[in-house]
């Protein structure tokens, strides 16, 4: 038996150059990968299957563990199969990335229970298959992301803590869509400050203020119950920033204050509030669960 963790993630910055020929948006954004993260079983089974706990926690079908699972028997050829269960802790569709680091998992557990020949290059190349965000869960950590966010670049590790907060409400489908559709012209940036945070990290320096989300814009537009929860993380002397396409929100807070924090925003906005810390790269075997 095989068990490793799917780390959630944020992004320090995400920016939207502009919009492609191809239909998809120009981005340049900053990931970093969380100590928040779902766990990944893997037995081997001469099929392949995958439960979901807490029951209704994540569709089965349709699941994004389960697709890169049956991609990568396709791509391989392999006729091996598995048995996956996957407990959820990330909360679905809070723009944390649970589905694609599960996705980005399972490839990692399973390259392993069936013995692949297939470096990391060829991995995330299955895994860009499966969504923008895939790709980066393949290694994690901190890294520099353009095109569609696909095309990755590691960068020095970040150090500290944070607070995300994720409101009790219901997500719409195809959220990510839906937000891009409401930016404008207006919305789109040169990229300018995802440099300016790259050279920070390279250099070793504060981030400061500089976290920055291109659907922070729109956010209230989408998301109408938005500024209770900005309004607490402000009372709490913090500046909160999308994760992701949201709704979930996140700050970053000085080392031993996340959890005092998290609770004040908890009880004031009446939402789930996590203290979670920044999780470094890991290695082609993926991160093992203790």
């Amino acid at each position: 038996m095989l068990r490793l963790l799917a780390p959630a993630k944020v992004n320090l910055t995400f920016e939207v150059l502009g919009r492609r020929a191809d239909g998809y948006h120009e981005v340049r954004t900053i990931l970093q990968a969380l100590s928040l993260a779902d766990e990944l079983t893997f037995q081997r089974s001469d099929s392949l299957s995958l439960t979901v706990e807490p029951a209704g926690a994540a569709p089965v079908e349709g699941n994004l563990a389960l697709d890169a699972a049956r991609l990568l028997q396709g791509e391989t050829g392999t006729s091996s199969g598995a048995t996956i269960q996957l407990t959820k802790r990330i909360p679905t569709a809070g723009g944390l990335g649970g589905g694609s680091s599960d996705a980005a998992t399972a490839l990692l557990g399973l390259r392993r229970l069936w013995g692949l020949e297939l470096g990391d290059d060829a991995l995330r190349a299955v895994a860009a298959q499966l969504g923008s965000d895939v790709p980066f869960f393949i290694s994690g950590g901190t890294a520099l992301g353009e095109g569609r966010g696909e095309q990755l670049t590691p960068l020095p590790p970040l150090t500290g803590e944070a607070i995300v907060a994720v409101p009790d409400v219901s997500r719409p489908r195809d959220k990510t869509g839906q937000m891009y559709a409401l930016l404008k012209a207006e919305h789109y940036t040169d990229g300018s400050v995802t440099e300016d945070v790259e050279r920070r990290l390279r250099a070793g320096e504060p981030l400061g203020g500089l976290a920055v989300n291109a659907f922070d814009a729109v956010a209230d537009e989408a998301y109408p119950f938005h500024g209770a929860l900005r309004e607490a993380f402000k009372a709490a002397g913090l500046r909160p920033t999308l994760c992701g396409a949201g709704p979930s929100m996140f700050a970053l807070a000085g080392v031993g204050t996340a959890s005092a924090l998290a609770e004040r925003i908890a009880t004031q906005a009446g939402s789930v509030a996590f203290p979670v810390s920044f999780r470094a790269a890991w290695g082609p075997e993926g991160v093992a669960a203790e």
